[in-house]
Parts: C-alpha cells; structure tokens; sequence
C-alpha cells in the first residue's frame, strides 16, 4: 500500500486516530469511528475514563507533559483533541515532524488561555465585551481602587477552567476574596437577552458548513448550560448575523474540525462572542439525535478531510444536561430514568462516570418533536423527574 492510499483508507485498516482526552466527548466520538471502524488509540490520565470502554488501544499518560503526548502522537497517523488543555509545545513538535494534527497547535494556542483568546478577538475586529487582564488577581482591587474597573464583572482565570469553573461574577469586595491567585480577565458584564452558540466545521481541503444557531439557557448558580434549544427562538436577521461572525471567527482561527462559538445577543441585538472551543462541544449534543449528520461524525470527518455532511436539523431538538444534585457525592444513581423513558422522543445519554458530585456532567438527554415548544415542556419535565444522586 502506497502512503497516499493510506492516508485515505480509513476503514478497516491500518490506520489509527489518536485522540487526546478520554471523557465523555471522546467517549462520544468513539461511536463515529466504531461506526465506520476507525482504529482509535486515547491518551488520559484516568483509568476509569468513559473512553476505555470503546477505544482499541488505551493509554495512561499525562496530557499536559510533553513526552506523553509526543510518544503517543508518534504512533498515530492523525492526532485530535476532545479537550484543549494539552501540552502544545508536543503538538508543535508533531507538526514540524509531519503529523496532521487538528485543531493545530497554532489555533489552540490562541484558545488556552483567555485572555489571548480576547486579544484575538479585539486584533481581527471581531465583537466582544470589553476586558481587562491581570497578571495576579490581587491587582484587582488596586484598579477598583485607582477607578479602573467598576463593579459588578465577571472574572474568568485564563487557564483551566471548564464546567463552570474559573468564571464568577463579581459584584462587590467580598466576592473578590478567595479567587485563585494566577493570571485572569475582568470581563464587562453585559446585558443580554440570550446566549446563543454557532458550530462550525472545517476540513483541511477548506469545505466549510455551519449548524444552526442555538439558544442555551444556564444554570444561574453553577453557571452550566441546563438546556440547549434547536433552533433558537430568535429573528431570522439575529441568526445570520451571529452565523457570519462565527464563520469570521472560524477562519480567522484556521481551525479544523469542529469549532463552538459561543455568543451574546445584546438588548439591542448586538452579537458579541463570548468564548470557543475547538471540538464537539455541549451545545451540540442535541444533534445527536435531531440533525442529518451528528457533530461527533463531522468532527471525524473533519479531521480525515472526508466530504463533510448536512447540518440540518431533521426535527426540532433540545438537549438538557444531567449533572451531579447538590448535597451528594459517591457512587452514582439515576433516579426516574424510568419515568423519563416513558415521555415522547426523549433519549438519554448516560457518560460512564461511576462517582457523582453536585453540578458534575454526568450526562445528557435530548428531547425531539416536530413542535420546539412541546420539545420544552417535555424537557422541563425531563429536568423536574430525573435527579443524579448518590448511594
């Protein structure tokens, strides 16, 4: 077999598709390539990792140390991320040494920490609440004090944070204290009618397809999506507009793969971007079941330079997010699951992860119906029935 016929025979074969991370967004990309029988090898540093279950090769390793990720990367013929917080510096070497990477190291780059992301955003012209960096985030106070910065804002840590974590607003001094104390950005809070999310898809060969545009709704405590609303219930002039800014930030980034933008509608209908991640993200899941071609399998396509395929919806979808109730932690249980199943077009997805602690992801449910108004009703029931407790 020559090196070109191998690059494009993925299927039953000898080729293998290395995938950093081994959560439930790995465990999710696993069912694509089982589908089409791609020879997967996962780094991760957990053994109880949701991916072990579904990959052909399993390896323990660090993803933020180098030599980790560079040997597992030399054994693979395509390196792909299900996180982003890995070693690049590994990832560049890989690169300079001929291996397709993707997203590239040089796109992560300017995702892993936040405040480069921001300075992105404001260098391309791209629409973003104003911010304010911070080497430490005890110089906080010292710019309140010097009139600087005004209350209330949110503060993000630049590095690390996911789930929630990392962000917080910050209304007054006493919610200044115990932050952690690294570099961070003190963000504008903005008024907004909705936060919105856009998915975006590139292959190397420059095909490029967007998703709907999403509506999601947050948990106001542990600042979490609780629901993900397909298509959002916002005028048609608002959902182009956010479209376009994701495909200007999406090729500004040179990403490829799967890229999420998340955005704010403004009072005034202004579309500012929030933050991305580049890799099937939660305001995709409900593509899963509502939508011609899932985001994990666009993402697998994506990154082989496969044609990719159609982002429309086969019928309205809602995802809820099923996380850890407060006041438990242990060993995992799902309370009702049977009472869900019985309502109409709703379809758990349950992550693998055997412990549960309050507002941890420990999976979702879609919800599909013709109708996106009863598709809420039936997910606020699924919310209000189901509950992740522990033994």
């Amino acid at each position: 077999m020559t090196p070109n016929q191998k690059s494009t025979n993925y299927f039953s074969s000898d080729f293998k598709l290395g995938i950093l991370g081994g959560g439930q967004l790995g465990k999710m990309l696993l069912y694509e390539t089982r589908k089409f029988d791609i020879h997967t090898k996962i780094l991760e540093s957990s053994k109880d990792a949701p991916c072990k279950i579904a990959c052909d090769e399993f390896i323990m390793g660090d993803l933020m140390n180098f030599d980790d990720v560079y040997n597992f990367g030399k054994k693979v013929d395509v390196l792909t991320i299900e996180i982003e917080n890995v070693n690049l510096d590994a990832l560049e070497k890989l690169e300079d040494e001929g291996l397709k990477v993707y997203p590239p190291s040089e796109t992560l780059r300017i995702i892993q920490n936040k405040a480069r992301q921001k300075l992105f955003y404001v260098d391309n012209d791209i629409p973003t609440a104003d911010f304010s960096r911070f080497a430490y985030s005890s110089e906080i106070k010292d710019s309140i004090d010097n009139g600087g910065l005004e209350f209330p804002f949110v503060w993000k840590a630049t590095q690390f944070g996911y789930d929630g974590q990392g962000v917080k607003v910050v209304r007054n001094f006493k919610d200044l204290e115990n932050l952690p104390k690294g570099e961070c950005i003190a963000e504008d809070m903005i008024p907004f009618k909705n936060e919105l999310a856009v998915i975006v898809v590139r292959n190397p060969s420059g095909e490029v397809v967007t998703y709907p545009v999403v509506e999601m709704e947050f948990h106001p405590e542990a600042n979490q999506v609780e629901y993900v609303i397909c298509p959002a219930r916002i005028d048609e002039k608002v959902a182009q507009k956010a479209t376009e800014i994701a495909l200007k930030v999406s090729e500004q980034m040179k990403h490829i793969g799967i890229l999420a933008v998340e955005m704010f509608q403004t009072n005034d209908d202004q579309i500012l971007v929030n933050e991305v991640a580049p890799r099937p993200h939660n305001s995709g899941h409900y593509s899963i079941e509502a939508s011609y071609t899932n985001q994990f399998e666009q993402h697998i396509r994506a990154i082989l330079n496969m044609p990719l395929g159609s982002t429309e919806s086969k019928v309205a979808g809602i995802m809820v997010n099923l996380v850890g109730a407060e006041g438990y932690t242990g060993d995992v249980v799902y309370e009702n699951m049977e009472e869900i199943l019985k309502f109409e077009g709703v379809t758990p997805h349950i992550y693998g992860k055997k412990q549960t602690r309050p507002f941890r992801k420990m999976g979702h449910v879609t919800i599909v119906h013709k109708d996106i108004a009863i598709a809420r009703l039936i997910a606020q029931k699924v919310k209000e029935t189901i509950k992740v407790i522990s033994k």
